[in-house]
């Protein structure tokens, strides 16, 4: 499923990445004001109009279908041929809760090759994918969590780490190919920063409304 806000120009890319036999696909929309709603309809998926915040839209998109495996992709974010197999394969093991793709940019440059890098020494050390590696889960271990954690900022991280109290990530070699946007409007290593800035702030118990507020400035 995909959470969306304001994600006209994208969200057909994404949609059109995820389709696969047997796969169904959801948009869950936060309040777009273009026209991201009615050309992910057109592009097949099935819309929901949801509150904006992006985990609120992610466990209402979870609960709206009755799959046993869920895969939460980004708007901007698309999937890689096979993924399919590949994330069927991962989940063949009974140990397997869920899990990520690879992580990859689709824009060029040395300074992005050099993110990339950096999160597969994090992946190596800590085991720790983000949203934009399209998580995927097994229903019944996020019924057993009480669906997506509802927070403000780093709902990906609670999910994580709330599913590997259950069992084994399989962490897929497969791309999940994201743009780099946010990257490139703000500077790429500036973006690092804040975002280890945030997981410091997180991970040291800080308040995760104001991180949020922090954050978004």
């Amino acid at each position: 499923m995909i959470p969306t806000q304001n994600e006209a120009d994208r969200v057909e890319h994404a949609i059109e990445s995820a389709r696969a036999a047997g796969v169904e696909i959801i948009v869950a929309d936060g309040g777009s004001r273009d026209a991201t709603r009615e050309r992910a309809g057109a592009a097949g998926a099935r819309v929901l109009n949801v509150a904006p915040g992006r985990a609120r839209q992610l466990d209402a998109g979870a609960k709206a279908t009755q799959a046993d495996v869920i895969l939460f992709l980004h708007a901007d974010t698309k999937l890689s041929p096979g993924w399919a197999d590949a994330l069927r394969a991962a989940l063949a093991d009974p140990a397997v809760v869920g899990g990520a793709f690879a992580f990859r940019f689709a824009e060029p440059g040395r300074s992005l090759r050099v993110v990339e890098w950096g999160v597969r020494v994090r992946l190596a050390l800590a085991g720790l994918p983000y949203g934009d590696q399209a998580l995927f889960v097994r229903r019944s271990v996020l019924d057993a969590i009480g669906g997506v954690p509802q927070a403000p900022i780093l709902e990906d991280v609670d999910l994580v780490r709330a599913l590997e109290r259950h069992g084994r990530l399989a962490l897929l070699p497969l791309p999940a190919v994201t743009s780099a946007r946010r990257y490139l409007e703000r500077g790429v290593f500036r973006t690092v920063a804040r975002n280890t800035l945030a997981l410091l702030a997180f991970a040291l118990g800080l308040d995760r409304a104001r991180l949020a507020a922090w954050y978004r400035r």
